[in-house]
Parts: structure tokens; sequence; C-alpha cells
């Protein structure tokens, strides 16, 4: 039965839904496409492409590999990462780090640790700023090599590019250097489409970043996947599978409720919701979910303490791709459409005037923060103007400026 899962990725009994998305992928990996899944944060896309690859693990002829370039600094980084997630899939021998499969059997944990650290370490001094672009083609020919299709799943790629791009500051040495790792990329997955095949993803939206450094065209080998959150429906079906699980008594005006009120159903904050609403009846000794209960948990534990740590989560991406100055904007736009519920083109003026008069330079990022605001899913558009597409965001800024927010039972 479905358990509790806040924070992080998922597979197997703990995935839930997303049928028509695995089938979706399934057909772009027949097919040879490869795949920019795009969507918004905590949208489950890890767990789908790690769901999925679990999968096609049972399909005769497909490999998979999984790598995550979160920690990569450079592209030299990155070739260490994905010659490490597919290792077992590879067939040269290398110098650095023989370790074969049944010693590597034999240890665990720490031990473990080590040699995989060890294994690293000695990659590393052999991938270098000079050479891991010959590397890496080695590395994508062996896979391409393989009996059957490599299904590569990169993950974290737009933090990755967003490193290279802002070692320091945006300058021209930077942006040759993402487009140079990101044509290598797409040089490899054009020559060897059909028998390796690319699912790339990552906790930011790549084209924002590569929009600012104009390399939009870099990705254009990828078709764009778009994730889109549950339906109230799903989400309800999901709320009630964790009540079932857990003994709760979760009644179905409840659950449509909350669903209501998180307006964009983001698989994390459904999970995050029952995570506190079962923590709030634990220590009341009940098992019984009242609207009045929901209310509670959603303002004392999501819209606070709790709540707040995964806000800082959102900010902290939101720095990473905008900058100093573009975060600076974009917490002023939120600020603003949290607290005159829209943002028109009136205020959007009013502001972008503000910063002219102080002759501050990020009057003319604002079009650009929006467009990311939208992108990342914090606003959406209507007509003219800007509101928050999930009812959570928009109530954990107002929330953090004091303003009112409406009872749950007044839905």
């Amino acid at each position: 039965m479905l358990k509790k899962t806040v924070g992080n990725w998922v597979d197997g009994d703990r995935f839930f839904d997303r049928q028509s998305d695995i089938a979706a992928l399934r057909e772009h990996v027949s097919d040879g496409t490869h795949t920019l899944l795009v969507a918004q944060r905590r949208m489950g896309k890890t767990s789908l492409v790690r769901e999925l690859l679990r999968r096609l693990n049972d399909c005769p002829g497909i490999d998979t590999a999984f790598v995550d370039l979160e920690d990569a600094r450079d592209p030299a980084d990155a070739i260490v990462q994905i010659s490490l997630a597919s290792r077992p899939l590879q067939s040269i021998p290398r110098r650095a780090g023989e370790f074969k499969e049944a010693i590597l059997r034999r240890f665990r944990n720490v031990q473990l640790a080590a040699q995989y650290e060890e294994m690293r370490f000695q990659l590393r001094a052999e991938i270098n700023r000079g050479t891991w672009k010959s590397k890496g083609d080695l590395l994508m020919n062996d896979l391409a090599r393989r009996d059957g299709k490599v299904v590569l799943a990169i993950d974290e790629l737009s933090i990755l590019v967003n490193r290279i791009l802002k070692a320091g500051q945006m300058i021209p040495e930077n942006i040759d250097a993402a487009d140079e790792f990101l044509s290598w990329l797409r040089r490899n997955a054009q020559e060897h489409r059909g028998r390796l095949c690319l699912i790339v993803s990552g906790s930011v939206g790549i084209a924002p970043i590569l929009k600012q450094a104009g390399l939009s065209a870099a990705m254009n080998v990828f078709s764009a996947y778009e994730l889109k959150p549950w339906s109230e429906s799903t989400a309800s079906d999901c709320l009630g599978e964790l009540a079932a699980n857990y003994g709760v008594e979760l009644p179905v005006a409840v659950r449509e409720a909350v669903c209501r009120r998180l307006r964009c159903c983001i698989p994390h904050h459904v999970q995050q919701f029952f995570d506190a609403l079962h923590r709030q009846l634990k220590l009341a000794g009940r098992t019984d979910a009242t609207l009045q209960d929901a209310d509670t948990a959603y303002r004392h534990d999501m819209l606070a303490a709790r709540g707040q740590i995964d806000m800082d989560h959102y900010e902290e991406r939101l720095k990473l791709v905008l900058g100093t100055d573009g975060y600076r904007v974009a917490l002023e736009l939120l600020a603003r459409a949290a607290s005159e519920g829209s943002l028109s083109p009136e205020s959007i003026n009013a502001y972008k005037s503000m910063l002219d008069i102080s002759q501050d330079a990020g009057a003319a990022s604002v079009p650009l923060v929006l467009e990311d605001l939208v992108q990342d899913g914090y606003l959406t558009r209507q007509g003219e103007e800007f509101r928050f597409a999930s009812g959570l965001l928009e109530d954990w800024q107002r929330s953090r400026r004091g303003l009112p927010i409406n009872p749950l039972t007044a839905i």
C-alpha cells in the first residue's frame, strides 16, 4: 500500500499514478527519441525517471543508467559521474579503478563508499579540462556498442550548465565552455541515436538559463515532454490511499477541500499535507480527520517552520538561476502578487519605474524574471495579469508577510 514519502524520490510500490507519462516516455525510448523532461519544481521528475528505468530494466535488449550531476563542477566532473553511473554497462577496461563486480559486491556501507570515492578520485585525475571531450567520446562510443539499447538518464544537467555559465560571472569564456559541453552532448546524442537514448531532467528549468546566455538552440536535439500537476481527482485518490494505509478516516469532502486549496496539485505538496495531518492526528490520539484538522495542519505546519524549510528550497533554486539581482526582483514581484492578488501591467510598470529611478540595473530583467517565474510554476499568465499558479505558494508568500489566510472551511 502507498507509503508516505516527503522529500525523496520514489519508485516501486511508493510510486503513484503517472501511468500515461510512463507510457509516453517508453514510446520515446522505443522510437529512439531523446527527451528533455520539463516541469515545475517538486513535480516528481526524478521519481518518474527512476521508475521508468526500473521498468525498462525488465525489458530484453534495454540497459539503463542514472547519473546525477548536481555536484558536478565542470564538464570533466560530468564525464566522471557518467562513467561511474554506467560502469556496469562498459566493456572497455579502464586503468582508473579496475574494481571487479565481485569485489564491489563484497564491500558494503563505509567500505563500499570508500571504494567508490577512490574510483571517482582516480577517474578525476585521468579526466580533466584537456581530456574530458575525448574521454567522453570513448565512453559514449563504448555504451553505444552494446547489444540492444542503452537508456542514459541525466539528472540536474541544468544545475551544471548554470554553474559553468556563472563561475564568477557570466563572461564570454564561460558561455563558450557551456556551449562546448552542450555541443558535445548534442553531437553524441545525434551520432548514437537508436543505440543510445538520453533523458535529461533537473530541479530547475534549463530554458531560462540558456536564454540568458543566448544558447537556446543548444537543446534542439531533445524533444520536450512536460510533466504536469496531478488533477484534483488524482490528488484526492492519493490522499485516500495514504489515509487507508495509515488508518486515517479522511472524508472525501476534506480531501477535495485540500486539493482546491493547493490549487496546483504538485505531488510533493499533496504528500506534504498528508504528513502534516497525520502527525497532528497522532499527537491528538485520533484517527478521524475533519476540515478543522486539515485547516490546522495547513496553517500551523505547512505554512509554519516545517513549511518554511521547503520554501527555502524553492528560493535557493530561484537565486541559483537568476543570480542576486534577478532574485531580488523576483522576491519583490512575488510579494506584490501576494499583496495585490495579481500582478497587473500597471503594477509591473510602476515597479520598473521605481527601479529606473533608483538606477538599478534589475529593471531590464523584469520581463526575464517574470518569464522564469511562469516557467517554474510560481505564476501563471491570465490575460495581461500574472497570478499565483499554486495556492500553497501564494499562501506561503502571504503568511510570511502577515497577510490573512482564508480558513480551509471557507472554501
